[in-house]
């Protein structure tokens, strides 16, 4: 939406007087096609951008150049890649047999990537750096990462990474991490919240410095939490004494809540009723959810006062698959389905 796009710019605007040289690269949320558009008049302020995966490999590349114009370093902008970019489709392949061949597509994307900066650059006294908008094996999500490419489709290994990289710079996953105990691989993790999981996530930037070309020193630079976000669970009773025991915190953004209500049976006003407990305070409860204690419910109830916006297509999947009580084999092989009609439908989005 156009607000986003001048929170966008307006960042751009900002960080370039700061910084010699910005690469931006596109995420699974991201139009390949909007963010390339303005790429050609971006270049002109040393803003690279690689919105989607282009047809040349060359154009992933970027030069990291000093005032002089010397370069300093060179960086494999490698965007989110959809399975079209690393996979060509075949008729009549298994699940299984489409999974395999999507990994490799991403081995290969990498591997060929770090043959051509060989051919092309002095590595050993450069330093190297690749980007990445994947799902790594063993990362660690929350509930906003996009469920496309995440579980063994799109899972990726540490070898997936050519060791010719010094550092691999890694979105995708909000939370701060390594992959496979590798320090030269990382998740530096979403700058905010994105979910009332996230909460007690600590936000943070990464500052990497390199010295004759070789990877010296990884800082991690605190992001400050200026929006408080509060999940509260429980029965009626004990949600009313944690919402009524809530600071105001006036004069700082308003806090925004997750209230999660154990019923023993379905309240018409409980969304009235708990919103009321906050109406003097400088607190905003944007997520009102309900959980029955005794009781299996229809899909219907299940749903409560929650909006089908708070809930991911895979859940409601699920929760039907349950109502009709659909389970074993050909649960799985109806959620392998959904889960490509899915990424279908993402890839035709863009």
């Amino acid at each position: 939406p156009n607000y986003a796009r001048k929170q966008y710019y307006n960042f751009l605007r900002n960080a370039i007087g700061y910084c010699n040289n910005i690469i931006i690269t596109g995420g699974n949320h991201d139009s390949p096609r909007n963010l390339d558009a303005p790429k050609e008049l971006l270049e002109y302020l040393r803003v690279h951008v690689v919105g989607g995966c282009p047809e040349a490999l060359k154009e992933e590349v970027i030069e990291v150049k000093d005032k002089d114009e010397n370069i300093i370093g060179v960086v494999a902008a490698i965007p989110f890649l959809q399975e079209r970019d690393i996979r060509k489709a075949v008729a009549g392949e298994s699940y299984e047999e489409r999974v395999e061949r999507t990994q490799k597509g991403s081995f290969n994307h990498y591997h060929s990537i770090a043959e051509y900066i060989t051919s092309k650059y002095d590595t050993s006294k450069l330093p190297i750096i690749a980007t990445g908008h994947l799902f790594a094996a063993g990362s660690m999500t929350s509930d906003s990462e996009k469920d496309i490419h995440i579980g063994n489709q799109g899972k990726v290994t540490a070898e997936t990474f050519s060791e010719m990289f010094d550092y691999v710079a890694l979105g995708h996953i909000h939370k701060p991490q390594l992959v496979n105990r590798l320090e030269h691989i990382r998740y530096c993790g979403s700058p905010i919240p994105l979910s009332f999981t996230e909460y007690k996530d600590d936000k943070q930037a990464l500052l990497i410095d390199f010295k004759a070309g070789e990877l010296a020193d990884i800082r991690v630079l605190p992001i400050p939490n200026y929006r408080k976000l509060l999940r509260v669970k429980g029965d009626m009773e004990k949600v009313k004494e944690r919402l009524m025991a809530l600071e105001s915190f006036e004069g700082k953004p308003t806090t925004w809540l997750e209230v999660q209500i154990e019923l023993e049976t379905f309240e018409a006003d409980l969304e009235h009723q708990v919103r009321q407990l906050v109406a003097d305070k400088n607190a905003e409860i944007l997520i009102t959810r309900t959980e029955y204690k005794h009781r299996i419910k229809s899909l219907d109830e299940e749903m409560g006062n929650v909006s089908l916006d708070d809930l991911k297509p895979m859940e409601v999947f699920l929760k039907r698959c349950d109502s009709r009580n659909v389970g074993g084999k050909q649960q799985k092989e109806l959620v392998n389905t959904f889960n490509e009609l899915l990424e279908w439908m993402e890839e035709e989005k863009d």
